[in-house]
């Protein structure tokens, strides 16, 4: 029962947390990143569909700088 209970509250602090981060943030945005941009997560070679830079470029969105 402890171990449910420590889990359960272990969660709650993660929400929260992140719920304060989206209250704090502008406009309740996250950072984007250029994630999709990873030669281990694309494969195929795809551009970000974030900024549009291909995986051997670096990301072109002038706020995640």
């Amino acid at each position: 029962m402890k171990i449910v209970l420590l889990a359960v509250g272990l969660l709650a602090l993660a929400f929260a947390g992140i719920a304060i981060k989206i209250l704090v943030k502008k406009d309740g945005k996250f950072s984007g990143t250029c994630a999709s941009n990873n030669p281990m997560l694309n494969k195929e070679g795809e551009p970000c569909g974030f900024c549009g830079a291909t995986p051997d470029e670096k990301c072109k969105n002038p706020e995640a700088a």
